[in-house]
């Protein structure tokens, strides 16, 4: 793992999407295509618009996939990832990307809805996953206790409190009680198994996970952790998230 601290949120934003983006240029050169993985929430904003202005990059050779998304949250809801990833980045990049894989979370049949990411995943590997950390240390929704060994590209997870305490404080949703108890996730070893990871991580209230993301044992209680064994991660912080770090 190498750590990147900006001067600010954008400065973070910037280095981190360069990262992002000389990878997707390599596999684009190297296979004729790109494969990513992108992520939401309040931390990605920043990332994700300066990622769709790199140069260079020919959009119609990447094929998306998303992390993450509620169980039962209508697309039309302001918290759902896949209105998220369609406003976001989507519609953002210059050129329409070759395919962008969503998780229905609005699936009558959990188990199939995995199994058709599972098949569309493992075409080919992935070259670039871009994610971030939650204020419990979880990496996409796989919070602690993480399950460290399945080989499932996904599971229907159950989300703990703190996890959904984040959801109400990014203001995706008014009270606890509205936000959903589970989600589907990207699994931990489905992320590692990636080229490359690009992990931005920004805000003072991600600071103690962060310390223990890049500082701390590798554990399934702080699942994010796990990035420390990867040969090909960055982990983009700004000084707000990097100030309890001792080094």
């Amino acid at each position: 793992m190498q750590t990147y601290i900006g001067k600010d949120k954008l400065d973070m934003a910037q280095k981190a999407a360069d990262f992002a983006a000389a990878r997707i240029r390599k596999a684009i050169k190297d296979n004729g295509e790109a494969r990513i993985i992108v992520a939401t929430g309040a931390s990605q904003f920043e990332f994700l618009e300066a990622l769709v202005k790199e140069p260079d990059i020919d959009w119609t050779k990447v094929t998306g996939f998303h992390l993450d998304e509620y169980v039962g949250l209508p697309v039309s809801h302001k918290a759902s990832f896949r209105n998220y990833m369609r406003e976001r980045f989507v519609a953002k990049t210059p050129q329409p990307l070759k395919a962008f894989n969503e998780v229905n979370g609005e699936a009558a049949d959990p188990k199939a809805e995995i199994k058709r990411l599972q098949d569309l995943l493992r075409v080919a590997p992935i070259d670039v996953a871009c994610v971030g950390i939650g204020e419990n240390g979880h990496l996409a929704f796989n919070d602690p206790p993480a399950n460290f060994d399945t080989n499932d590209a996904y599971l229907v997870v159950d989300l703990d409190h703190k996890c959904r305490m984040q959801q109400v404080g990014e203001g995706w949703f008014a009270t606890i009680d509205d936000v959903p108890k589970q989600a589907f996730s990207m699994t931990i070893k489905q992320i590692m198994w990636a080229k490359a990871i690009c992990c931005t991580c920004p805000d003072s209230r991600k600071a103690e996970a962060v310390k223990g993301a890049i500082e701390g044992p590798v554990t399934n209680m702080l699942p994010s952790s796990i990035m420390q064994m990867h040969p090909d991660c960055g982990m983009f912080l700004d000084p707000d998230s990097a100030a309890l770090l001792s080094k």
